[in-house]
């Protein structure tokens, strides 16, 4: 005899509840409690209605083996940006309650139509046909569950993929579909006030290898579940290089050279 799927809306709620109050959990409890990807997703599709907020577009996890390793998940996990979680660049991003602390430098499209679920999987070329603009980003990840690594894909799909706070800079000059953005170098720096505390560097390799097969990945995901890539929609598609751990106070300023640059400061 099947057992009952968990209940996705307690989940939800039991996972709206410690963001807001800035508590953490080992574990959903046993009654919400997802056990597949698709009770993962379930629950998360309960998030906006929870927590009142309006879904403004996606990011996706774990889109290199280093991050699958580190969190103990087979492939990557698509995720809500949800609204209030979004800021412009040069912004002071909220850093009580975040214990993952790290900065991510991130390749987002911007969806100029919509892409609705099909039986076939979408190509790469219909896929960009239907982006908009490319932007440099920060993605600011967290989870509720601690410890996140330990938690598994279905809770941590559950609990968003890690989803929390995301800067978006300006719209790269069109020229970027002429790249190759899968070699394209992004360069980041740390500061705490005129002390630089660290730099990086990263390829859009490391990103599923290239950003544009993420986003296709993300497209085919969301098709598979019977959700629309929407018109407007942002879609981060993963760090392209080691995330930079933070402390209070610290800017992050990520350089996408001829793209542009996005800068964040978490707040002390």
């Amino acid at each position: 005899m099947q057992k009952e799927p968990p209940n996705a809306h307690q989940a939800a709620q039991v996972l709206w509840a410690h963001w807001q109050s800035g508590q953490v959990l080992k574990a959903l409890p046993e009654a919400c409690r997802p056990l597949t990807a698709e009770h993962g997703y379930a629950a998360q599709a309960q998030l906006p209605l929870v927590s009142g907020r309006e879904v403004v577009g996606w990011k996706i996890a774990a889109t290199s083996a280093n991050g699958q390793a580190h969190i103990n998940v087979g492939g990557p996990m698509a995720g809500r940006l949800l609204s209030g979680q979004v800021f412009e660049s040069g912004a002071t991003v909220p850093s009580e309650g975040n214990r993952m602390r790290v900065a991510e430098p991130e390749f987002a499209f911007v969806m100029g139509q919509d892409l609705l679920p099909q039986v076939a999987p979408f190509t790469q070329q219909q896929v960009m046909a239907a982006v908009a603009a490319l932007h440099p980003a920060i993605e600011v990840p967290d989870s509720r569950l601690s410890p996140f690594t330990e938690a598994g894909e279905a809770q941590l799909l559950a609990d968003n993929a890690c989803a929390r706070h995301f800067v978006l800079g300006q719209a790269a000059p069109a020229s970027w579909r002429e790249l190759d953005l899968s070699t394209f170098k992004v360069h980041a720096k740390l500061e705490h006030g005129q002390n630089l505390k660290l730099s990086r560097e990263g390829t859009g390799a490391n990103v599923l290898g290239d950003p544009r097969m993420a986003l296709t990945w993300l497209a085919n995901q969301l098709s598979a579940l019977g959700i629309p890539l929407q018109k407007g929609h942002v879609v981060t598609t993963g760090t392209c290089m080691v995330p930079l751990e933070m402390t209070p106070g610290d800017t992050v300023i990520a350089d996408f050279g001829m793209l542009g640059q996005v800068q964040m400061t978490f707040s002390a």
